[in-house]
């Protein structure tokens, strides 16, 4: 480390994350959350998190106050004076933190504006950040774009001087056996077939075709406003699938993920946890670029059809989504039957 960085963090006593969304970003973060506290175990260090989000995170034994901010509601119109007044109160309350360090992971203008209205007199975020956000940070660290996600933001706790050669998940604590697992079989794949976004969207009905091919019964997750993705997924799995969608918290989660031989997925958040779990993740990927957000680790198979458009990252116009739409059942079952296969012979 060198002498300027040693002076730079020689006394930090209270540190800020900002990285308010989304639940695979959140798990993203973990490592960094772990490898922080390895250097400085003595810190108290806060987090900026999103409202339904920070249920994920209560609790955690490294995190002393979780920020809660309504950030979905910010941009409703009939709710600007109240959000003003969040806003308002937010920005004083950081100020009076007086904290050491604050670290934008978000590389948002809102959250560079976050970052400001902690007063800390050392802020860190990605030169290469969007919307401006860099205007807000006292120090820039380069963290490429061709890199895992996860490794990207170690790149910032590689600049802090903290150890960055293990990548461990701080999950905050959670009851390893909530009711919903008296629900499941003893032996279970789990199916997620929501995503963020339409572009990264296989089909439901797809996703219950294949389950219909598993020799494994299926568990099928979604949130409750997604419910009806899952059960077209039931539908068309021939017997074979069972939704508990809107059956559980973001921490049950773990332990319904945790418990499955493998997990079946689009891009998105519970994907991660999966992966940071060890459970093998067979991702759709569609116009996203998995190098950057694809499941972390060796043991995982992203399934993705060539096209010479992809990946695209669903900025250019496409009503097609040709990229998800071309991609069989058939393509997507024999991959995951190779890859167990694989898997089997190699622990023989």
């Amino acid at each position: 480390m060198a002498d300027a960085q040693k002076d730079l963090f020689g006394r930090v006593n209270r540190i800020l994350i900002v990285k308010p969304s989304a639940l695979g970003d959140i798990v993203h973060s973990m490592p960094f959350l772990y490898a922080l506290k390895q250097r400085f175990p003595w810190a108290r260090i806060d987090w900026v998190v999103a409202h339904g989000l920070h249920t994920f995170m209560e609790g955690h034994p490294m995190i002393d106050r979780l920020w809660v901010i309504k950030k979905d509601q910010w941009k409703q119109l009939g709710r600007l004076r109240l959000t003003l007044k969040e806003i308002n109160d937010l920005r004083r309350g950081l100020a009076d933190q007086h904290y050491d360090v604050c670290i934008d992971l978000s590389g948002l203008f809102r959250s560079g504006v976050i970052s400001s209205f902690s007063k800390a007199p050392v802020r860190l975020g990605f030169k290469e950040s969007d919307e401006g956000s860099p205007f807000f940070y006292t120090h820039k660290i380069h963290g490429s774009m061709n890199i895992h996600a996860i490794d990207r933001y170690l790149e910032i706790a590689r600049f802090m001087g903290c150890p960055v050669d293990r990548v461990e998940y701080p999950f905050a604590p959670y009851n390893p056996v909530p009711d919903i697992m008296k629900q499941l079989p003893d032996q279970y794949a789990v199916i997620c077939p929501s995503a963020g976004k339409p572009a990264n969207r296989w089909h439901a009905s797809k996703f219950g075709e294949l389950a219909s091919m598993l020799e494994l019964p299926v568990v099928v997750i979604a949130s409750a406003s997604e419910s009806e993705i899952a059960l077209e997924v039931v539908k068309s799995s021939k017997g074979n699938a069972l939704s508990i969608a809107g059956k559980t918290g973001l921490k049950d989660l773990l332990p319904v993920i945790g418990k499955s031989r493998y997990f079946i997925c689009n891009d998105t958040g519970p994907m991660h946890i999966a992966a940071a779990l060890d459970v093998p993740v067979f991702a759709i990927f569609g116009p996203a670029n998995p190098v950057r957000t694809g499941p972390y680790g060796s043991i995982h198979t992203v399934i993705q059809k060539e096209l010479e458009c992809s990946p695209c990252y669903a900025h250019t116009p496409c009503r097609r989504f040709r990229c998800m739409q071309e991609l069989s059942v058939t393509e997507v079952f024999n991959h995951i039957q190779y890859a167990l296969k694989e898997n089997k012979e190699s622990t023989v």
